[in-house]
């Protein structure tokens, strides 16, 4: 396991990305896999950012766990901010256009869409949010 703290500002996320592409990387993760992962990171790493201790800033743990069996990736993100389960919101009906559509979801959505495995638990005053990937050598 792999750990890195790090203030919720969005202007960390490039720190962010740089760990969690690195723990990818030692992996020789797919690039489809990468990116997809890169897109769910940057999803919940600012969204954290912006709402978990809105309008202050507070802390956030990114955690990179790496399973065997079949070989997957967990990251998983802790909080200490407003209790939130993104995953309670229903999904946005993606039939509708944009301006049909209600505000705000969609890249929650995005991420249980891209991700095997998503979850969330609120246990002693954090905010636990974690995804699983697997990492397929038959990617591309």
């Amino acid at each position: 396991m792999s750990e890195l703290n790090i203030e919720a500002k969005t202007e960390n996320l490039d720190q962010v990305l740089a760990f969690v592409v690195g723990k990818l990387e030692e992996l020789d993760c797919p690039m489809k896999a990468q990116m997809q992962i890169e897109i769910a990171v940057e999803e919940l790493f600012v969204n954290i950012a912006n709402y978990a201790y809105n309008p202050e800033v507070g802390p956030a743990t990114v955690r990179v766990d790496v399973l065997d069996e079949p070989l997957s990736v967990v990251i998983t993100f802790i909080d200490n901010g407003v209790p939130y389960d993104p995953l309670a919101k229903e999904d946005p009906d993606v039939e509708k256009t944009a301006r049909n559509r209600q505000i705000g979801g969609l890249g929650i959505y995005m991420v249980k869409q891209s991700m095997d495995d998503i979850n969330y638990e609120y246990k002693d005053g954090k905010n636990i949010l974690s995804i699983k990937k697997k990492i397929n050598e038959d990617q591309t």
